[in-house]
């Protein structure tokens, strides 16, 4: 099973997801602080991170910041109904979900499921022919490696995944309910900001000018789409 690490300040919230994770066979490590998370991820093999946004020393914000720079491993953020700037905000940073406070046990145990389905399969097995190509964007499915004009890119389960969808379907426009279902696997359920911003950071990976995207375009009202090339 996966090794996953809890980070919050509040011990009783560590503690109890600990006795949530560990009953499906999780085996888990605990952080207290953005730091200690940081030291944690670099220590041990870790497939999974769920983090507290408010912390002392550093917060999750910059922790997911600083472990972008070093790590895809999925990032679930915890938080509360009062802090919705900082769902975009963590999103924006890299975070893959976000769970709000207090939360259901059940909705923890799926989202963590589905988060760890998703990184599995990048690192799952290989399978033969499976390139998708449009322009200068290729992706070898096989290897689940990226490349943008020939350099490699480093994305996201979550960015991957979306990328994976628009490049199997050039020129076919997907909603963000479409997207955040299909790649998720999560009924949409107001998703649309989620998807936007995973959008945008997928953008600013493989366009030359995300402002005036070549490759990943919005149609306005409808959803995006991969331009087709050639």
């Amino acid at each position: 099973m996966a090794n996953i690490l809890i980070c919050d300040d509040d011990r009783d919230i560590v503690a109890a997801l600990k006795i949530y994770l560990s009953s499906e066979g999780y085996t888990i490590f605990e952080a207290y602080n953005g730091k200690q998370a940081l030291e944690a991820v670099r220590q041990h093999d870790i497939q999974l991170i769920l983090m507290d946004v408010m912390m002392p020393e550093l917060d999750g914000i910059a922790a997911t910041a600083a472990l972008r720079q070093e790590s895809n491993v999925p990032i679930i953020l915890l938080t509360a109904k009062s802090e919705g700037s900082d769902k975009v905000l963590g999103l924006n940073m890299g975070a893959d979900d976000y769970i709000t406070k207090p939360f259901d046990p059940m909705e923890v145990i799926a989202r963590v499921k589905s988060q760890l389905r998703r990184y599995t399969t990048l690192g799952g097995q290989a399978r033969e022919n499976d390139l998708l190509t449009v322009g200068g964007i290729s992706m070898d499915d096989a290897a689940k490696q990226v490349t943008v004009d020939g350099e490699p890119v480093s994305l996201t389960p979550i960015e991957y995944n979306i990328l994976k969808l628009l490049l199997s379907r050039p020129g076919q426009v997907f909603s963000s309910a479409q997207i955040y279902e299909l790649v998720w696997n999560d009924p949409s359920l107001g998703s649309e900001n989620t998807v936007a911003v995973h959008i945008r950071h997928l953008r600013e990976k493989i366009e030359i000018d995300p402002s005036n995207p070549r490759y990943l375009k919005v149609v306005w009202g409808l959803g995006y789409k991969m331009e087709k090339m050639g």
